[in-house]
C-alpha cells in the first residue's frame, strides 16, 4: 500500500522550503502538481529532476480513480499546489479524501501557508479566528459576508487586488465601518506590506491606490 504526502511549497521567498520537503521531492516516485509548469521551475531551483503529473481543478474529477490507483502502486507519491500547502483554498482536498477512503496514509508536511503569518503580524487575536478563504464571485457572496457579522474571533478572507474595494465596501455595509481590519499584501515577498485601518479607511486606501499581488483581509471580531 501506497503513502500520500502532502509537501507545501513557498509562498513568496525559496527559503521557505524545508529540508524534509526538499527530500521528498526528490525520493518520491510521483509529483502530483496543480501547474507542472510551476513545479518544474521550483524543481530546477532546487536541482531536483522527477515524474510530474497535472492534479488541478478542472481534472482531478475525471483522474481521481488513476491517481488513487497510481498511489497504491508507489511507495510514496507527493501532492503540490502552486504555493502553499495544497488543499487551503487550492486543489487536494478530493485526492486526500479519496485516500483516506481507500486507506491510504496520508501524511502532511508542516509549511508555508498565508493565514497564520498574516493573522500573526496583524496584530488581531489569534486564540479563535474563523476562515473564509475566497468569497463566491457572484452567487452567495452576499450571504457568506453576512454569515460573519455576529462572529466576536478574527475573520480570514483571501482575495484578489481586483475584488479587494468591492469587498470591502460590502463588508462596510453589513458590518461597521469603524470595524477594524488590516489588508496584507505578498507574504513572504519583497513587497509584503501590512494596511491596517478601518473597513472605511481600507476601502478608501484601495479605490484610490490600485494594490498589486496577492492579498489577505483579516477583520477583527465584533466586541
Amino acid at each position: 500500500m501506497g503513502k500520500l504526502i502532502i509537501v507545501p511549497t513557498p509562498i513568496g521567498n525559496l527559503e521557505d522550503i524545508t529540508l524534509r520537503a526538499i527530500r521528498y521531492l526528490k525520493e518520491c516516485n510521483l509529483i502530483y502538481a496543480e501547474d507542472t509548469r510551476v513545479t518544474r521551475r521550483l524543481l530546477s531551483h532546487l536541482n531536483i529532476d522527477n515524474r510530474i503529473v497535472a492534479f488541478h481543478s478542472h481534472n482531478e474529477h475525471r483522474i481521481l480513480d488513476k491517481c488513487i490507483e497510481t498511489i497504491e502502486e508507489n511507495e510514496f507519491t507527493v501532492l503540490v499546489s502552486d504555493a502553499g500547502t495544497p488543499g487551503i483554498s487550492d486543489p487536494g482536498y478530493l485526492l486526500v479524501h479519496a485516500c483516506v477512503a481507500h486507506g491510504i496514509d496520508v501524511e502532511c508536511l508542516p509549511g508555508p501557508t498565508a493565514i497564520i503569518p498574516a493573522i500573526v503580524a496583524s496584530g488581531f487575536s489569534c486564540e479563535r479566528f474563523h476562515f473564509e478563504g475566497f468569497l463566491p464571485h457572484k452567487k452567495g457572496r452576499e450571504t457568506r459576508i453576512k454569515s460573519i457579522a455576529e462572529l466576536t474571533c478574527t475573520v480570514i478572507y483571501y482575495e484578489s487586488p481586483h475584488r479587494i474595494v468591492k469587498t470591502l465596501t460590502q463588508l462596510q455595509k453589513v458590518l461597521e465601518e469603524d470595524r477594524k481590519a488590516c489588508v496584507v499584501r505578498e507574504i513572504s515577498k519583497i513587497y509584503e506590506t501590512y494596511h491596517h485601518g478601518t473597513l472605511s479607511e481600507l476601502m478608501t486606501y484601495f479605490t484610490e491606490n490600485k494594490p498589486k499581488g496577492e492579498l489577505v483581509l483579516i477583520i477583527e471580531g465584533k466586541s
